[in-house]
């Protein structure tokens, strides 16, 4: 009897200690999927789609702008909002220069991160009655924004056509934009953790 219980105990450890190995493993091909993939990790593109409004969100000068206005031109949506303190000015000049007329452009100035672009211009979304909206960012920060906004205004359908400039067109070819996301990576598990925004 003793000897029963001596094996049976050995076959939990044993088994306990598979589950470990595995686990470790499925993290480390995640982690190694994230690194070598980003693109299909952090890239959100919901394709051609119409809304009643495109949110351009700061950063990134001239390829954000330039996306958002090829997407007004081809019809996407009437309006634009542009949010990110500091630069929406700029972003709307940028706006005017490649076309888009400025009675069709709405500024929100006081945002300082991703999370209050989307708390800020859900507000500004909402006072228009807008029910779809297209998020314009870059490529690597498209997941993230996606869910901030949807985590603000669930009633609201957000669609993400993002700006590629940068974009890796093979595995580990992602050295032109490394730090933003590796930085992208931290700022996903950050807002996982602080606000309860699921990336996924």
């Amino acid at each position: 009897m003793r000897v029963a219980c001596q094996l049976a105990h050995r076959l939990r450890r044993r088994r306990w200690w598979l589950a470990l190995v595995l686990i470790a493993l499925t993290l480390l091909s995640a982690a190694l999927y994230a690194y070598w993939f980003p693109q299909r990790v952090l890239t959100v593109e919901s394709g051609p789609v119409q809304a009643d409004a495109i949110v351009l969100l700061g950063g990134a000068w001239l390829e954000r702008p330039q996306r958002a206005a090829e997407l007004f031109h081809q019809g996407a949506a009437p309006h634009i909002i542009v949010t990110g303190y500091g630069d929406a000015a700029l972003n709307q000049q940028y706006l005017q220069k490649y076309g888009v007329p400025a009675a069709a452009i709405q500024l929100e100035t006081q945002a300082l991160n991703t999370l209050q672009n989307a708390r800020l211009t859900v507000a500004l979304l909402r006072a228009r009655h807008c029910h779809r909206a297209i998020l314009v960012t870059s490529w690597y920060h498209s997941r993230r924004a996606l869910a901030c906004f949807q985590f603000f205004a669930p009633e609201i359908t957000f669609y993400s056509r993002p700006d590629y400039s940068g974009y890796p067109t093979s595995a580990g070819q992602n050295r032109t934009r490394s730090r933003e996301v590796k930085t992208e990576y931290q700022k996903l598990l950050g807002y996982w953790c602080r606000y309860g925004i699921l990336p996924f």
